[in-house]
């Protein structure tokens, strides 16, 4: 059996181009089981997986614990807002708690960006990162590749568009690691101010173009602008970004080809994508929700196997 390169899924950044084509191979597998009708399959039955989430998550949390049930997987979820982190007590501390009640697997999300690497080398424990601040989302590009790979077959050469806010996204620097690494061009597009400094180290290209954007790529990722981690203004107003960058079917019925249309969720409808796009045949979103369990799945198969527990 064909293993991963890594113990742990800390980041896109720590993979290489035969482990993320070993997770696309799984997840087709998985994602003709969560199509049965019978949907569950017994393979990490003596496994334990808890989730731990320090921020709040609607999908990311639904579709991680979704997917360790469809694997017969026993799971734990925990709650940082009901726990005794509120008392003064450490991540290691209530990590290594949870540790000694005999858990194999942490989901870990966090808000400080290096928390599930910290956390790798602090517990022995097989960590997967569901976000950790403005970081990395190693899942949701994983899902994202997964997604445009349906759809395009071979990413390489393939033009690739992430629109919004790059500067606070966790998605946006995963989604460059992933493409990049399957061959796909990939450019930025948002105001200046939401722009990373020396974003173009990565082999990515930037514009402030949203309509040269659009006629340039083959799909597009469009991304939220967060506002729960700004400090301060980025843009005028809410509706001056939405005039400059927001995707609306106007500006789609004006390209001269089709293109498809990712969003990571939650979408501000109005503000960086209307409800008509979200809802056309353009957009692939409820494809993403579908293809984040399976996805799933086969990260957490593929990471018990490298455990000493056998598994099915």
């Amino acid at each position: 059996m064909k293993t991963l390169s890594v113990s742990h899924l800390l980041g896109i950044k720590y993979l290489n181009e035969e482990d993320l084509h070993l997770i696309f191979e799984t997840a087709i597998h998985f994602k003709e089981v969560i199509n049965r009708p019978i949907k569950k399959v017994p393979s990490l039955r003596d496994i334990t997986i808890a989730n731990l989430f320090f921020e709040n998550s609607t999908r990311t949390k639904l579709s991680f614990e979704l997917a360790e049930k469809r694997l017969s997987a026993d799971v734990l979820n925990f709650s940082a807002n009901q726990s005794s982190l509120t008392k003064g007590e450490t991540l290691v501390d209530t990590v290594n708690n949870i540790l000694a009640m005999k858990i194999d697997m942490v989901v870990l999300r966090h808000p400080n960006p290096g928390a599930a690497h910290f956390l790798s080398k602090q517990v022995n424990s097989c960590i997967i990162n569901a976000g950790d601040g403005t970081h990395e989302h190693p899942t949701q590009a994983l899902l994202d590749a997964f997604s445009l790979r349906e759809k395009f077959g071979d990413l390489s050469g393939k033009r690739i568009a992430i629109v919004g806010d790059i500067l606070h996204s966790r998605v946006a620097l995963s989604n460059i690691y992933a493409l990049k690494m399957l061959g796909a061009e990939v450019r930025l597009c948002a105001p200046k101010s939401l722009i990373p400094k020396h974003i173009e180290s990565l082999g990515v290209s930037v514009s402030f173009d949203l309509m040269q954007v659009l006629n340039w790529c083959d799909a597009a990722n469009i991304l939220r602008v967060q506002n729960e981690r700004m400090e301060l203004s980025y843009f005028p107003t809410t509706r001056e970004y939405s005039q400059a960058f927001g995707l609306t079917l106007e500006r789609l019925n004006q390209l001269r080809k089709e293109i498809i249309i990712l969003h990571p969720g939650p979408i501000n409808r109005g503000i960086e994508i209307t409800s008509e796009v979200a809802d056309s045949s353009h957009a692939i979103i409820l494809d993403q929700v579908e293809n984040g369990v399976a996805v799933r799945m086969a990260v957490i198969y593929l990471l018990a196997s490298k455990l000493n527990i056998p598994i099915t």
